[in-house]
């Protein structure tokens, strides 16, 4: 909880520090040119602060032996001349929110050695120069996400020292082209929001096994059909290919991918039926499909085999049948929707199945609204989309609080289950534009945390 600005004289009075540490205090003012007199500092950590105003040459030329320097999330401007060359070569360096840009930064050419690199949101225009892919081979974590950095990654030869990196993260940027085939090598890896448009060379290229883990591909340019080879990629647990052009069919190799927890593959031009193979990701707890081409029914498998999911969402397609009774062995389902398709006959009387729909939420809809998550957050977030009051909205992490059942805009008959009324957790349910007829069982009453209900158009009947 320290306040204020950090002393003039400081480091003149403190000139044998070697690691100065005051990250996440609420300093305010300009960072003193005196530190620039602690030489033998090797540590300097002032992120998550309040500081403002410049930082140049000064304040770092004498730092010889400074291996980590972290400046992230304050309100600094750094100023080095193109042609400055640092005395130093750093292990870890933190510039987030920081301005930084507008040219990427040239004096980052002489760090070979980096294990740690967070430049996100620091008003970088540019293109990334092929040396700095090169010097990659020590790094760990790296975050370039939400700047405007351009150009294409190119397919580097180079070897990591160990394994290769635990985390990349380019996201919200103008990186386009083809993805190479050496980011496999990445436990995660994010590349969500660029204009990336082909991914066999990092899927198919080397069929090794890789160890990468999760996989961020939403918001591309991506386009054809998904390539068959996804046996090799089986430690997948988090698979995100929404908002791209991808046709054809899901191939059959996905059911390769065993330890998946999410599979999004929302709005894309996928055609056909979900896959036999698919039943063998039984870890699944996210799977949307929805806003595709797909049809055929909806397979029994799903409710047999995928008892971990939390969240199924297969809205505007073309399935068509009826609701099997399956799916209500999906005891932890919080999210269900199956809005926009062809579906016709009876729903399925057996909902006190969905027990987590029997369990109320604590916070209220509002807190899993879309918005921006930290640089920080190194593990996947879901985003769902849902109607909600009638238009589409994108929640981000729907299973920590979302309960929610979509059935409209179907051909779904008969009436009005009473069991509906034992979900007293739902906090969204829409009914409407289907052939339901009768009464609005009493049950209805019990759903106190219900935020949206819709039933209308169709042929229920208010009783008062």
């Amino acid at each position: 909880m320290l306040e204020g600005p950090i002393p003039d004289g400081f480091g003149k009075i403190m000139s044998s520090l070697k690691f100065l540490e005051l990250y996440s205090n609420k300093l305010k003012g300009k960072i003193p040119a005196s530190l620039g007199f602690l030489y033998q500092l090797q540590s300097l950590r002032l992120d998550n602060n309040y500081l403002e105003g410049d930082i140049n040459e000064m304040h770092l030329t004498n730092l010889s032996q400074l291996i980590e320097l972290d400046l992230s999330d304050n309100s600094l401007s750094v100023k080095f001349a193109t042609t400055w060359i640092p005395p130093f070569q750093l292990l870890k360096l933190g510039l987030a929110c920081c301005k930084l840009g507008p040219s990427f930064p040239s004096w980052l050419q002489g760090q070979s050695q980096l294990e740690y690199l967070d430049i996100s949101d620091a008003g970088i225009d540019d293109f990334v120069p092929y040396w700095f892919w090169n010097n990659l081979q020590f790094i760990s974590k790296m975050n370039m996400s939400y700047n405007n950095l351009k150009g294409v990654i190119p397919n580097s030869t180079m070897k990591y020292v160990d394994d290769g990196p635990d985390v990349i993260i380019l996201s919200s940027n103008e990186l386009e082209g083809v993805i190479p085939g050496f980011l496999q090598h990445v436990d995660t890896l994010d590349l969500s929001k660029n204009k990336f448009s082909n991914l066999n060379t990092l899927l198919c290229e080397n069929r090794v096994t890789a160890k990468i883990w999760t996989l961020d591909l939403s918001n591309n340019q991506i386009a054809g059909q998904l390539p068959e080879c996804w046996e090799h990629l089986s430690s997948l647990k988090f698979l995100d290919l929404r908002n791209n052009k991808l046709s054809g069919k899901i191939p059959q190799s996905m059911g390769a991918l065993v330890h998946l927890k999410a599979l999004v593959l929302r709005n894309n031009n996928l055609i056909g039926e979900l896959p036999l193979t698919l039943k063998n990701c039984s870890d699944l707890v996210l799977l949307d499909v929805g806003k595709n081409l797909l049809s055929g029914q909806i397979s029994s498998w799903i409710g047999e085999s995928m008892r971990k999911l939390k969240i199924l969402s297969m809205r505007v397609n073309g399935f068509s049948g009826s609701v099997p009774v399956h799916l209500c062995y999906l005891r932890h389902l919080q999210v269900l929707d199956l809005s926009r398709n062809s579906l016709s006959g009876k729903f399925p009387t057996c909902l006190r199945n969905f027990s987590a729909l029997m369990e109320r939420s604590v916070l209220p809809m509002a807190m899993v609204r879309k918005r921006r998550i930290p640089y920080s957050a190194l593990i996947y977030d879901s985003y769902l989309l849902l109607q909600w009051k009638g238009q589409d909205h994108e929640f981000r992490s729907p299973e920590n609080l979302l309960k929610s059942i979509d059935l409209s805009s179907n051909n779904l008959t008969g009436e009005l289950s009473k069991d509906i009324g034992y979900l007293v957790g739902l906090v969204s349910l829409n009914l409407s534009r289907n052939n339901f007829h009768g009464e609005i069982p009493s049950e209805f009453g019990n759903l106190s945390s219900l935020e949206f209900l819709q039933l209308l158009p169709t042929l229920i009947v208010l009783v008062c």
